[in-house]
């Protein structure tokens, strides 16, 4: 599948909240959406195919530590390498705006997404109990370091 990676613009916020409905049990509201992609500090990527945005990653910069938010790719589009893409995409851009990591939390159960971190380069350094609801379940949270001396 042929897909383009770019930085998301306020036109994709409709298509990216479809997307976040259809992936999350709490999705974020189109109104959230449209404030994080306007934000500064926030790299926010979106990949689109010949039907539209079919994939996002956002995150904010917060004093040169970098939290991805979220990463979605449409179901009919999964195992092609869009979240793969998106995450190269977000890790350059934590590594040009000077961050010295790049960290997430993910569903202990979701192995495809820790799979895909670990293969990013990601390591798994820490639980949240009962972190998430809908159903309840605990959260892994994966750090990529990019200086030696954040370790």
């Amino acid at each position: 599948m042929e897909y383009l990676i770019r930085t998301a613009a306020l036109s994709d916020a409709e298509r990216i909240a479809a997307l976040e409905a259809a992936c999350f049990s709490a999705p974020w509201s189109l109104r959230q959406i449209e404030e994080e992609i306007a934000k500064d500090n926030a790299p926010f990527f979106v990949a689109v195919n010949a039907q539209g945005v079919c994939g996002y990653v956002s995150a904010e910069d917060i004093c040169g530590e970098c939290y991805m938010n979220n990463l979605a790719v449409a179901a009919e589009c999964r195992r092609q390498g869009i979240a793969a893409g998106l995450m190269r995409a977000l890790t350059d851009a934590a590594r040009s705006r000077g961050c010295d990591f790049l960290t997430l939390e993910v569903r202990e159960g979701n192995t495809p997404a820790r799979t895909l971190y670990e293969n990013c380069g990601f390591s798994l350094v820490g639980i949240r109990k009962s972190f998430y609801d809908a159903p309840k379940e605990n959260a892994c949270i994966y750090t990529l370091y990019f200086n030696e001396e954040t370790l």
